[in-house]
């Protein structure tokens, strides 16, 4: 399957959508559109989710919190995230982790 991530200025795009609540923070799978889907330990209060989320990704793809951050969907599940790296690093990094 392949993700859903576009060039973006200095970096890419990426699809997400999250499941607060979800148990131990972990990938979860990619859905049909190519969106990656993540389980979160955090509820989804006072931005807790999203601040653990970035820490998450942040650590799995081996990068500091200020090379990710949320673009849009800030109070939904499904979010944009902006990360610094090229699509192809991106991808390579996530398919990393998924396989």
């Amino acid at each position: 399957m392949q993700l859903a991530v576009t060039a973006a200025k200095d970096g890419t795009l990426l699809s997400i959508t999250v499941v607060p609540r979800g148990g131990k923070t972990s990938i979860a799978g990619v859905m049909a559109d190519g969106t990656l889907r993540i389980k979160l330990g955090a509820p989804p209060v006072d931005n807790k989710a999203n601040e653990a989320l970035v820490r998450w990704m942040a650590n799995q793809l081996d990068l500091s919190t200020t090379q990710i951050s949320i673009k849009s969907g800030h109070t939904s599940r499904r979010k944009t995230l902006w990360i610094g790296l090229s699509p192809d690093e991106c991808l390579r990094r996530i398919s990393a982790l998924i396989c």
